[in-house]
């Protein structure tokens, strides 16, 4: 892929991410959203108010410091405008760290630059959660862009390094640190799957992990016990990892519970349908990576078909997991008082003017729900093994799955470290991935820019 293109396109989404915040600044010139939370909290630590804190504010403040280090080394004013600017920093940085990411998946060097990136990687940089959170004062892109350094950190072997960035990637969400553990986990695998033993050494232990598309289901346990036999292995790059643990469990013992500030709005619970709705946003989204698997729309439309219903044996299983999803669906369902009440998000509608259409209508997207994550499965699974695979739908879970809220934000993450998996794409493919995010992009920024409503009201994600 040409390093050319790739630089050609940071330029350009440079560019327009600055005058994207400049109109923003223009129009939104008030806090918006969550922001009333943010802004005065890091204006306070910006004045040396350290001990104040809004107890509604339910994230760590890795935020608000890096506002104020953005404020000694630049000396600006801590006002709206300039807050705002924290974000679009880690924005136009972040593909330089998706490009060791991407290059990671498809095991290709990455440019000799660090201030090179590649056009999968400014693409990625472009996905729409990613561009619309770049011009508010949230946590979103800080956190992804720590998230992303660590797992690149954790690839190159530097686990100390990697332990350190975890542990301030979860200074801007507590939820990090699950991704701080599967860049471990994934840092080891791939180790395990292409190390060598050295010279005269005793060969190393062996650990089962069969290529995934080629792996039965009888391939899972044998490869989750087989860990047992490496772990004298992979257990001397975990202590940066476990001490990062160490920390966070201190701090959830002082604090009484994950969730800071505001509890009472972000109780726990179990919320199956969460990953169906990840499923369904990840193939809305992500569709055009698709249309570049191997043979085709056609061939993986085939192979998903066969997944499903070949034999008489599979058609059985598929039925067995629609009738475990449609349990779930009916015992699961949560109709969060937020998503019901605040009309600012496209949630609010989408809930009810589909999901709440008919009782019916959320037990009809099942079978989609069961294609759509095959798809991502042949997708992804083409150049992994089996365990390779599987890790990120299993660190997903602890992510969504007591989240009772609908939320597209909580997609961001896992929804990228998803796109990494993909091999690589060709370039027409990229460029029909960043005319689609740019369809999205210019539709929701102009709703929220200029389909201002009455009483100050901005659609958002």
């Amino acid at each position: 892929m040409s390093s050319s293109l790739g630089v050609t396109a940071f330029v350009l989404f440079t560019t327009a991410a600055v005058l994207t915040l400049k109109e923003v600044n223009m129009l939104v010139t008030e806090p918006y959203m969550d922001e009333p939370f943010h802004v005065p909290q890091a204006q306070a630590y910006c004045n040396g108010d350290w001990a104040y804190w809004d107890p509604k504010i339910t994230t760590p403040p890795g935020l608000y410091f890096l506002s104020f280090v953005l404020k000694k080394a630049v000396i600006f004013k801590c006002t709206l405008p300039t807050l705002r600017m924290t974000p679009l920093l880690t924005l136009v940085s972040l593909p330089f760290a998706l490009t060791r990411l991407f290059c990671y998946h498809q095991r290709v060097r990455p440019p000799a630059s660090l201030f090179a990136p590649t056009l999968d990687a400014v693409v990625g940089a472009f996905f729409p959660l990613v561009w619309f959170f770049g011009f508010l004062y949230y946590t979103e892109v800080p956190g992804l862009l720590s998230v992303v350094a660590t797992f690149v950190a954790a690839s190159q072997e530097r686990h100390w390094l990697a332990g350190l960035l975890g542990l301030v990637s979860c200074t801007f969400r507590q939820t990090n640190v699950v991704w701080v553990l599967y860049a471990y986990a994934s840092s080891q695998l791939m180790y395990l799957r292409f190390r060598r033993a050295a010279l005269g050494a005793p060969p190393p232990a062996k650990l089962h992990d069969p290529p995934a598309l080629a792996a039965g289901p009888a391939d899972v346990p044998r490869s989750v016990w087989s860990l047992v036999n490496v772990l004298p292995d992979i257990l001397p790059a975990f202590v940066p990892y476990a001490l990062v643990l160490l920390v966070f469990g201190g701090f959830v013992v002082w604090n009484g519970g994950i969730v800071l500030g505001d509890k009472s709005n972000h109780i726990p619970a179990f919320h199956v349908p969460q990953l169906f709705y990840f499923i369904a946003f990840a193939s809305m989204l992500g569709w055009p990576v698709m249309l570049t698997a191997e043979g085709g729309v056609s061939s993986l439309l085939r192979a998903v078909r066969e997944r499903m219903f070949k034999g008489r044996r599979r058609t059985l299983v598929t039925a067995l997991v629609a009738a475990l999803m449609a349990a779930a669906v009916k015992l699961f369902t949560i109709h969060h008082p937020f998503l019901l009440s605040d009309n600012r998000h496209y949630t609010f509608y989408v809930w009810r003017r589909v999901f709440l259409l008919h009782p019916i209508v959320p037990y009809l997207f099942i079978p989609g729900y069961i294609a759509c994550a095959w798809m991502w499965f042949l997708r992804v699974g083409s150049d992994q093994t089996i365990l390779q695979s599987l890790l990120l739908p299993v660190c997903t879970l602890p992510i969504l799955l007591p989240t009772p809220l609908l939320e597209p934000r909580y997609f961001l993450v896992p929804y990228i470290l998803l796109r990494a998996q993909v091999g690589e794409v060709p370039t027409w493919g990229l460029l029909t991935e960043a005319a689609w995010y740019a369809v999205v992009n210019a539709a929701t920024m102009w709703v929220f820019l200029y389909g201002e409503r009455e009483g100050g009201i901005r659609f958002m994600w």
